[in-house]
C-alpha cells in the first residue's frame, strides 16, 4: 500500500475520532465541512451529465439543515421540505428554464448530501442533549465539559463512563469500519464471485465477510452496553449496518459509473474523494438513529 494512502488514512481516522469524541459543535462543524466537500463532488458528477442543478442554494440550505439538527433536532424534518421548496423557488427564476433533471438532481443533493447526514448530528449531538445525565461515582457522564457543548472523557478505560450518544456513535462507526475492512481484505483473499456490474471489484464473498464483521462488532457492543435482548439487537444492528453500508457504497458507484468517472474527486491522496470514503455512512445514519431512539426503548419497556 502506498505511503500516501496510509498517511491519508491516518489523518482521516484522527479527524473522525476527534469530532466523534468531542461531539457538540465540534462534531457539527466537522460534518458540515464533510457535507460541503462531498456535495461539491456530487454536483461535479451531476454537471458531467450536462445537468444544471441549483448547487449554491443546495449547499447553503444543507448547512442550515445540519445547524438545525444541532440547535433543535426535532425541527430538522420540518426544515427539510422547506429547504427543498427554496431550491425549487430558486430554479423557477433562472433565465434558462429548469428541467426535471435539474430539479431532481438538486433535491437528491439535498436529501443524499444534507438530510441523511443530519442523522449523524442528531445521533451524536441531539441524542446527547435528550439523554438525562447519569452520575456514576461522582462523574456526570451525560453532560458536557468543553465549550460549544463539547465533551472530553474523564476516563479512557471504561466505555460505560462515556455518554450514551458517544458510545452508540462509536459502535455504529465500528460496525461500518469492520464491514469495509472485512469486505476489502477477505474479498482480496477469497473473492471469486462478482457481486454487481456496478462495481466490478466487489465480490459476494467479500460482502458476506463484511456483513459478518459488522455483526461481530455489533454483538460485542450490544453485550458490553447491556442492551435489552443483546443477542438479537446486536445481530439485527450488525446485519442492517453491514447491508446498508454496502448499498451506500454501490449507490455512489452507480453515480460515478453514470458520470463516467473512476473517483468522485482527488481530495484524499490514494483514496479518491470525500464521497468515495463516506458513501458507506450516508444511508446508515437514519437507520442507527431510529434503532437507538425507537427500537431499543421499545424493547427495554417490553422487557420490564
Amino acid at each position: 500500500m502506498p505511503w500516501t494512502r496510509i498517511v491519508s488514512a491516518i489523518i482521516a481516522i484522527a479527524f473522525a475520532l476527534g469530532i466523534i469524541i468531542t461531539g457538540g459543535w465540534y462534531f457539527t462543524f466537522g460534518v458540515c465541512l464533510l457535507v460541503f466537500l462531498a456535495q461539491l463532488e456530487y454536483f461535479r458528477l451531476v454537471r458531467a451529465k450536462g445537468i444544471a442543478p441549483a448547487a449554491k442554494t443546495t449547499l447553503v440550505v444543507s448547512q442550515l439543515l445540519l445547524i438545525t439538527a444541532t440547535v433543535a433536532p426535532t425541527l430538522t424534518d420540518a426544515v427539510f421540505p422547506l429547504a427543498g421548496a427554496l431550491i425549487c423557488f430558486y430554479l423557477l427564476f433562472q433565465p434558462k428554464l429548469a428541467t426535471i433533471a435539474d430539479i431532481s438532481s438538486s433535491i437528491l443533493g439535498l436529501f443524499y448530501g444534507g438530510y441523511l447526514p443530519s442523522y449523524w448530528v442528531r445521533l451524536r449531538v441531539g441524542f446527547a442533549q435528550a439523554v438525562t445525565p447519569i452520575d456514576i461515582a461522582g462523574i456526570d457522564i451525560g453532560g458536557n465539559n468543553l465549550p460549544l457543548m463539547g465533551y472530553w472523557p474523564h476516563s479512557w478505560t471504561h466505555l460505560k463512563l462515556f455518554p450514551p450518544a458517544l458510545t452508540v456513535t462509536f459502535l455504529a462507526f465500528g460496525c461500518i469500519w469492520a464491514a469495509d475492512i472485512g469486505a476489502y481484505v477477505m474479498g482480496k483473499w477469497f473473492g471469486r464471485t462478482r457481486l454487481s456490474e456496478i462495481s466490478p471489484k466487489k465480490t459476494v464473498e467479500g460482502a458476506i465477510f463484511g456483513i459478518m464483521g459488522s455483526i461481530l462488532v455489533a454483538e460485542w457492543g450490544a453485550w458490553y452496553l447491556e442492551w435489552p435482548y443483546w443477542e438479537f439487537t446486536g445481530l439485527l444492528l450488525g446485519l442492517l449496518i453491514g447491508i446498508v453500508s454496502l448499498l451506500g457504497d454501490l449507490t455512489e458507484s452507480m453515480m460515478k459509473r453514470d458520470a463516467g468517472v473512476k473517483d468522485s474527486g482527488e481530495l484524499i491522496p490514494g483514496h479518491g474523494g470525500i464521497l468515495d470514503r463516506t458513501d458507506s455512512y450516508v444511508f446508515t445514519a437514519p437507520l442507527v438513529y431510529y434503532f437507538v431512539t425507537l427500537l431499543l426503548p421499545l424493547l427495554s419497556n417490553f422487557k420490564h
